[in-house]
């Protein structure tokens, strides 16, 4: 994006040029879901949960990266955000990946920690389709259940409230 490259973000559909908060907004009111793509050691120097939580804020349901800073990882699938991690010697320059792409994320149900899936990247101006596979970074069962669950609140809630209709 034009002017500053750190906090400016093209809002694809129109073409403006705005703050990421605000282009994030944008696709938020969308209903459209939001894909980083990142390097290596994603999320190293901010393993508070808040850095996690933004991301969640912002309407990020998913970070393809080389790698992770562990805790970080282990954050956003907290708050329902799926990590997912690049094969060895793969990124989004050696895959030609831009950032105008459109992500299809074919995980199912059956998903194990560390499972190999597909990932369809579509440039809607061309129609052009990659392929590439990906490593799901859930790192247990209970990692999934978190993530099943839209994050940890979401799943404590939902017990809790199991529990509440058993009592009555």
């Amino acid at each position: 994006a034009p002017n500053n490259e750190i906090t400016n973000r093209t809002y694809w559909p129109t073409g403006e040029v705005m703050t990421i908060y605000d282009a994030c907004m944008k696709y938020k009111q969308d209903g459209t879901g939001l894909v980083v793509i990142a390097g290596k050691d994603y999320g190293m120097g901010s393993s508070r949960d808040w850095a996690a939580k933004g991301t969640f804020l912002l309407g990020i349901k998913t970070v393809i990266a080389e790698s992770f800073e562990r805790i970080h990882r282990s954050n956003l699938v907290l708050m329902g955000v799926l990590p997912l991690q690049f094969k060895e010697g793969e990124n989004a320059e050696t895959l030609g990946l831009t950032g105008k792409e459109v992500f299809e994320v074919h995980i199912d149900e059956n998903v194990k920690p560390r499972d190999l899936i597909k990932v369809t990247a579509t440039n809607p101006d061309t129609g052009e389709t990659k392929e590439f596979e990906v490593i799901v970074r859930f790192d247990s069962e209970v990692e999934i259940d978190y993530y099943r669950h839209g994050g940890i609140l979401p799943m404590v809630l939902r017990e809790k409230l199991a529990k509440t209709k058993k009592v009555k």
